[in-house]
């Protein structure tokens, strides 16, 4: 029976969840998610834990925050002041917004913390410093 090593592209069925067994995100009602093993295509823990499957294998991969988004960056934080953000621009904590970067990238920010003088943006992935749960079923190896 055929094994994944690095280098296979793969194709998998997952749920995603927190350590509190809440689901952030899964591939149920959409095609299987297809990656190659080893090109950092997805999170370092998600990589490894692929090697050695064969298809119809199920496995529970549990990831370290380190090995997935990696710890919560603070420098990733920042006070922007109110009247930098334009007034058409809906303000509520928890909100994204999306910033560009001085080269033009896009760059999703959550929105922390308002006051009168400033509003707090965080770039961090909303999953940095969470450990994650992943169901993972392997489809196919290509």
């Amino acid at each position: 029976m055929t094994e994944v090593k690095n280098g296979d592209t793969v194709r998998i069925h997952y749920t995603g969840k927190l350590t509190d067994q809440s689901v952030f995100d899964s591939s149920e009602g959409r095609e299987p998610l297809e990656f190659k093993v080893g090109a950092g295509q997805v999170i370092a823990g998600m990589d490894a834990g692929m090697i050695g499957l064969a298809v119809g294998d199920k496995k529970v991969l549990e990831i370290p925050a380190m090995e997935a988004y990696g710890p919560i960056n603070p420098e990733a934080r920042q006070a922007i002041p109110r009247e930098n953000i334009p007034a058409d621009i809906p303000l509520e904590v928890g909100i994204q917004l999306q910033m560009q970067t001085p080269d033009g990238q896009a760059l999703p920010v959550t929105v922390v913390e308002i006051s009168e003088e400033s509003v707090t943006l965080d770039a961090n992935h909303f999953l940095a410093g969470k450990d994650l749960i992943f169901d993972v079923e392997l489809v196919s190896i290509n």
